[in-house]
């Protein structure tokens, strides 16, 4: 028989899932994490490109010749 609950109790972290110190992705600064699925630093997080979703690179500043 299936329990009707399972599907609301919360997942057991993976293993591995600890806090710890942690390169950020986008800067390589080493930051404080609570889990291997936070990789990018409150620094990065907190830039506009960061936040409109854009690659750091985006926008150049040269536009295409058409």
């Amino acid at each position: 028989m299936t329990d009707p609950d399972a599907e609301y109790r919360p997942l057991t972290p993976a293993r591995g899932d600890v806090p710890a110190d942690r390169s950020c992705l986008r800067c390589a600064a080493t930051f404080w994490s609570e889990g291997f699925g936070e990789r990018i630093c409150k620094r990065c997080k907190g830039q506009a490109s960061w936040k409109s979703a854009l690659p750091p690179a985006a926008g150049g500043g040269r536009r295409s010749s058409r």
